[in-house]
C-alpha cells in the first residue's frame, strides 16, 4: 500500500518530491481538531482575523519567484503564466478581502417592513459554518484554493484543504504560505488523500460545508453524496466558453484576446475560450491575424522565459484533446493554424496549439469541454446567430463579447447564459476579488470570490427583538375570540382595502389591538 505521493515534472519527468498520504482516520481527526480550533478563531473579531492574515501578503511578495518556479515545475505551465495567474493575484485579493471583510460580515439592521410589526427590530448576522472542506484542481493549483481559503478563514471558519494529487509540491508551498499567518493551531489543515476517497472522507466525517472545483461528473457525484446528510455544497465545474466577435470589433485586439484566453496555461482553463463565433464581415481579417499569431506561438519547456505555452499536466487530458480533434476532422473541420513544438523528442506532454475552422455543433469540440490548446472558430451571419450558438451548451461558466460599441456589447452580454461575461476581454475576471465567479447550468452551483463567497461560507441568522418588552402580550396572542378575529380582519382592510370608507372602518377595528397588548385579561 502506497504511503506517499510522488510529484513529477510533467514535462521532464523529473521527481520533484514526495508527500505523505493521509488516511481516513487522519481526516476524521483533522475535522475534530478543526472544530475545536474554529471556536477560538470565530471568537476573534473580523478586523483581528484580517490583521493576522495579512502577513501572507508579505510572504508571497518575498517568495514570488520561488512560488512561480514551484508552480511551473509541478504543473507544467510557463513561469510567466504561474506568476500572472497564480502568484500576482494572491496579494491583490488578500488586500481586498482583508479590507472589505469587516463591512461584508457586519451585522445588518432590518427595519420593520410593515406597520403591523412596528415594535419589531431585526438584526441579520453571518454565522460561519464551522469546518469548511475545500477540494481544488491542478490547473491553477495556487490561485483557485487561495480565494476560497482566505475568505473562509476571514469569515471565521476552520479550513481543511485537499489539493490535486498531481500538484503536491504546490500544495506544500501553499501550506507554508498560509502558515506564515498568525493562526490558531488547527484552523488551517492540509490533507493529501486520493481524489476517489476525499469526497466520502469529508462528507462521512462531518464536514460542515464542501467547496469543490473540478469536472461536472465528479461534481454531480459529490452533490449526490452530500444530499445524504444535507451538507451544503459550492460547486465550480466545467466550461465550454464562447467568444462573440462582432462586425465592428477590432480584429487585432480580438485575435490577441482569443490567443491569450484560449492558449494560456496550454488551454487548461475552465474559463478559457474554446468556441469563437465571428461575424462574416470581419471573419477573414480576424482569422488571418489569429493564424499568424498561433503559427508563431512558442511551445516548449520554460528554461529561459522565451516560451509562450507550456505543456499539459496530465496525459489523460491529452487523450481528450486528441479525441476531440479526430472527431472534428472526421466531421469536416480543418486545421487553420497550428504552432510548432520545440524539442518534442526531449520532453513529454507538449502538444501544439491549434485553431479549427469549418466547425459545427455536431462536433464534440463545440459541445464538450476540451480543456486544452484547441479552439474552434465558426463564421456567423448575425449577432443573433452568435448568441443562439453561444447558448447552445449545457455549460455556462463565462463568455466574452468583442465590439467597439460598448452599449451594444452589454445588450448582447445580457442575452448570454453565463455567470461572467466580459466585454473586449476574457477569463481575467477570475483574478478580480470584487467580482463573483461561477456559472449557469452544469457549470456549477453557488459563487466563489467577492462578497458572494463570504455568503457561501456563512449562514444568515436573524435576531428579532421586540422593544415593547413592557407589553403584556402581542396583539394576536391567546385567548382567541370572535372580536379578535374581526380586529385582525380590520387590520387587513385598513392596510389594503378598496376605498376610504373600508379602510377607515378597518382602522377603527384595528386600534383596540394596541390596547390589548397592554392588558392581562379579557378576550377582546
Amino acid at each position: 500500500m502506497e504511503t506517499k505521493t510522488e510529484s513529477r515534472n510533467p514535462i521532464t519527468g523529473e521527481v520533484l518530491g514526495q508527500v505523505p498520504l493521509n488516511t481516513i482516520d487522519d481526516v476524521r481527526e483533522a475535522i475534530r481538531k478543526g472544530r475545536e480550533a474554529q471556536k477560538i478563531w470565530a471568537g476573534i473579531s473580523v478586523k483581528e482575523r484580517a490583521k493576522r492574515l495579512l502577513p501572507i501578503r508579505d510572504y508571497m511578495v518575498e517568495h514570488a519567484e520561488e512560488l512561480a518556479e514551484i508552480i511551473s515545475r509541478d504543473n507544467g505551465k510557463v513561469r510567466l503564466d504561474a506568476l500572472i495567474a497564480d502568484v500576482l493575484t494572491g496579494p491583490l485579493i488578500l488586500s481586498y478581502y482583508c479590507k472589505h471583510a469587516p463591512k461584508i460580515l457586519a451585522d445588518e439592521t432590518l427595519w420593520p417592513g410593515s406597520i403591523v410589526w412596528f415594535h419589531k427590530i431585526s438584526k441579520l448576522v453571518r454565522v460561519p459554518f464551522g469546518v469548511v472542506g475545500i477540494i481544488s484542481p491542478w490547473n491553477y493549483p495556487f490561485t483557485i484554493p487561495f480565494h476560497e481559503v482566505i475568505i473562509a478563514l476571514l469569515a471565521g471558519n476552520a479550513v481543511l484543504l485537499k489539493m490535486a494529487t498531481q500538484t503536491q509540491m504546490v500544495g506544500m508551498a501553499f501550506k507554508k504560505t498560509i502558515e506564515s499567518a498568525d493562526l490558531p493551531e488547527g484552523v488551517f489543515q492540509y490533507i493529501n488523500l486520493p481524489g476517489r476517497l476525499v469526497g466520502d472522507a469529508f462528507l462521512e466525517n462531518g464536514i460542515d460545508k464542501l467547496c469543490f472545483t473540478g469536472s461536472v461528473p465528479v461534481g454531480k457525484k459529490l452533490m449526490a453524496k452530500a444530499a445524504e446528510t444535507l451538507t451544503p455544497v459550492s460547486l465550480e465545474l466545467g466550461g465550454n466558453d464562447p467568444a462573440l466577435i462582432c462586425a465592428d470589433a477590432d480584429p487585432y485586439r480580438a485575435a490577441m484576446g482569443v490567443l491569450w484566453a484560449g492558449f494560456s496555461n496550454a488551454g487548461q482553463t475552465c474559463g478559457g475560450i474554446e468556441r469563437v463565433y465571428v461575424h462574416e464581415e470581419i471573419y477573414d481579417a480576424f482569422l488571418a491575424i489569429l493564424k499568424e499569431k498561433v503559427d508563431h506561438l512558442r511551445v516548449g519547456y520554460d528554461t529561459d522565459f522565451n516560451v509562450d505555452m507550456g505543456g499539459m499536466t496530465t496525459e489523460s487530458q491529452i487523450e481528450v484533446i486528441q479525441f476531440h480533434l479526430e472527431d472534428a476532422l472526421k466531421k469536416g473541420a480543418r486545421i487553420a493554424a497550428e504552432s510548432k513544438v520545440n524539442n518534442p523528442g526531449s520532453y513529454k506532454n507538449l502538444i501544439p496549439a491549434r485553431v479549427l475552422v469549418d466547425v459545427n455543433h455536431e462536433m464534440r469540440l463545440m459541445q464538450e469541454e476540451s480543456f486544452g490548446p484547441i479552439v474552434g472558430v465558426m463564421k456567423v451571419r448575425s449577432e443573433e446567430e452568435a448568441v443562439r450558438l453561444a447558448n447552445d451548451s449545457n455549460m455556462g461558466l463565462s463568455a466574452s463579447v468583442w465590439s467597439k460599441n460598448l452599449k451594444k456589447a452589454e445588450r448582447l452580454a445580457r442575452q448570454i447564459q453565463a455567470g461572467a461575461v466580459l466585454i473586449n476581454d476574457h477569463l481575467m475576471s477570475h483574478a478580480m476579488a470584487e467580482t463573483p465567479w461561477g456559472g449557469f447550468k452544469e457549470s456549477g452551483i453557488g459563487r466563489t470570490h467577492s462578497q458572494f463567497f463570504f455568503y457561501e461560507v456563512t449562514e444568515p441568522q436573524v435576531i428579532v427583538k421586540d422593544w415593547l418588552s413592557f407589553a403584556k402580550r402581542d396583539m394576536w396572542w391567546h385567548p382567541y375570540s370572535k372580536p379578535l378575529y374581526d380586529r385582525i380582519l380590520g387590520t387587513l382592510h385598513f392596510l389594503y382595502g378598496k376605498g376610504i370608507r373600508k379602510r377607515t372602518n378597518g382602522l377603527l377595528k384595528m386600534l383596540p389591538l394596541i390596547w390589548r397588548m397592554f392588558t392581562k385579561n379579557g378576550k377582546k
